[in-house]
């Protein structure tokens, strides 16, 4: 299979300016996911869809391919599948499968995405995989909507007081990893397929950065999982 390793990497973001290339001990973020893509043995070309000039720069000190996007599909409520879409209209080449890398969640194993790649290898039937954390605490037996004079109104009530060891195990995305085969994003045109896996990665190794806390707390888990602890 042809494979593209795809990095989004907006320049506009609010929550924390320009994350995609704040250093993250000593690297800028986006960095991570260059870095791990150019070293997967299935992927064939890495390219990062950006539409700031800035980024651009930080890419190219990468010896990183990437596009420029337009406008239209960089503004805060621009859907990420024409993005994607935008990206595939510009390349000269075809690609069987599109692996989606998110500079935000920058903690994944080479081996966490061949892994993936090779579950469209052993199922050609399947159309997308993402990639999972299993949540223990953090649980919707746990979770709870508030009426109007703050009553708690659980979501799984039939659940509240069970102990954790015998709840169903409930999973998150953690945003390592999407995989899609283009041919089912082309007819449908939804990158995340009704017809998808789940590829479970190690709670401990979950990162996605959205606030500065998260940048915090993502750098003292990179400083650990550079030194094996995770």
């Amino acid at each position: 299979m042809k494979v593209l390793g795809l990095i989004p990497a907006r320049g506009g973001s609010k929550g924390v300016p320009k994350k995609n290339i704040r250093k993250v001990d000593g690297i800028p973020l986006i960095g991570y996911s260059i870095n791990i893509a150019k070293q997967s043995k299935l992927i064939t070309d890495v390219v990062v869809s950006t539409d700031s000039d800035e980024i651009i720069e930080v890419v190219k000190s990468f010896n990183c391919e990437y596009l420029k996007r337009t406008s239209e599909n960089a503004q805060d409520n621009s859907k990420i599948d024409d993005a994607i879409l935008e990206v595939l209209r510009k390349l000269e080449a075809t690609y069987d499968l599109i692996v989606l890398l998110q500079p935000t969640s920058p903690i994944r194993e080479v081996e966490d995405i061949d892994n993936v790649i090779q579950m469209f290898v052993e199922d050609v039937n399947l159309d997308s995989v993402v990639s999972l954390v299993e949540l223990e605490d953090i649980h919707p037996a746990r979770m709870y909507n508030l009426n109007e004079d703050h009553r708690m109104i659980g979501l799984r009530p039939e659940l509240e007081r069970k102990r954790r060891q015998d709840l169903k195990p409930v999973y998150l995305r953690n945003g390592a990893i999407y995989a899609t085969r283009v041919s089912a994003f082309l007819k449908t045109g939804k990158f995340i397929s009704d017809n998808k896996k789940g590829y479970v990665m190690p709670e401990s190794k979950w990162s996605n950065v959205d606030t500065e806390r998260d940048l915090l707390i993502t750098e003292t888990l990179i400083k650990e999982w550079k030194k094996g602890n995770l």
